[in-house]
């Protein structure tokens, strides 16, 4: 009896190179966000916003999963603790697409401490292990865990070292690390982004330490320059709100990090091509504001660069012809 061929494999996409990514942010990296931005870059890596267990399992999962095979490679970053829960939502995600499924580590806010969710699982590391193990049994997609180098009470390296120890042990093979410890008390979330002081001298001993593991670092970088300073210690990069606020900066990523011949899109041909899905966006009963609120960075550094933002945030909301306030603040990118 002839033996059954293999079943094709569930995502024919390669692994994602971590090389450049853009970092899971809340309220940010919509699907509208994702399409804009991977206009600007082929090759980065980009992540959703956290999406928790229960949004998934016992809500419009639809809704949450919905992307454009356009804005591919694309991870989905989940939150939760029930390794039952995450498995479940890991297949989801293999079966929506995407090419990898995140694991939040690092979130410090209150509202998901008290779910369990987020940095707070630094304190309980076998417990992220039992999560990558059932999300790894689950899908074929890779599995991945965003973490800080610490959170308050437990910010020893050692403790660090045990952390991603018992996860590697677990089966994670890719550890993206944002460079500052999480303060759980009394600090808001965007007061963690900013007042625990960077140590990229922390995640480079890790990486020296672990060698054989994927490190991508993340946390307070800005400029291409910088990525490529890191990617010497580092297997990777992410960035976050400089994506965000100056999206330009991924204008030149695939030329200056992966080697592309191909020429650096302007800012207004990104709008250009960006028109047709606004375009189907109105015809589908959006708001033009859904997407242009991501791109008001490219706004900056030029004469009207201003009136651009002011078009595409304030006059929006007046306008009985959105369209044609989109061709008026894209004549102000002309040859730029």
């Amino acid at each position: 009896m002839p033996l059954e061929s293999a079943a094709p494999p569930v995502n024919p996409r390669p692994e994602p190179s971590r090389r450049f990514s853009v970092a899971p942010m809340m309220d940010w990296t919509d699907r509208h966000c994702r399409y804009f931005l991977r206009l600007l870059s082929r090759n980065a890596l980009l992540y959703t916003e956290m999406v928790t267990t229960g949004a998934l399992l016992h809500g419009d999962a639809e809704r949450f999963l919905r992307h454009d095979e356009a804005e591919y490679p694309l991870a989905l970053q989940l939150g939760g603790s029930v390794p039952a829960d995450l498995a479940a939502c890991a297949k989801l995600a293999q079966d929506a697409g995407y090419d990898e499924v995140n694991l939040n580590v690092g979130c410090p806010s209150d509202r998901v401490q008290n779910n369990m969710i987020g940095a707070c699982l630094m304190g309980h590391p076998a417990l992220v292990g039992d999560c990558v193990k059932a999300m790894q049994d689950a899908v074929q997609i890779p599995v991945t865990v965003k973490h800080r180098i610490g959170i308050n009470g437990r910010d020893s390296y050692a403790e660090l070292c045990d952390f991603v120890g018992q996860v590697r042990d677990a089966g994670c093979r890719s550890f993206t690390v944002h460079a500052r410890i999480a303060i759980l008390e009394g600090l808001s979330p965007k007061e963690n982004r900013e007042i625990p002081p960077l140590r990229y001298d922390v995640a480079a001993q890790l990486k020296a330490d672990f060698p054989e593991l994927e490190i991508i670092l993340n946390g307070g970088i800005k400029t291409l320059a910088e990525c490529q300073a890191h990617l010497q210690t580092f297997d990777g990069v992410m960035l976050g709100r400089e994506a965000y606020h100056n999206p330009y900066v991924l204008a030149e990523v695939d030329q200056q990090l992966f080697g592309s011949q191909a020429s650096v899109i302007s800012r207004s041909e990104a709008l250009a091509q960006l028109r047709p899905y606004i375009a189907a966006h109105l015809a589908s009963g959006g708001a033009m504001h859904h997407v242009t609120r991501h791109i008001l960075g490219l706004g900056q550094g030029f004469p009207g660069a201003r009136k651009f933002r002011q078009l595409l945030s304030v006059d929006i909301h007046k306008s009985k012809d959105p369209l044609a306030l989109l061709d008026q603040a894209g004549a102000l990118l002309q040859g730029r």
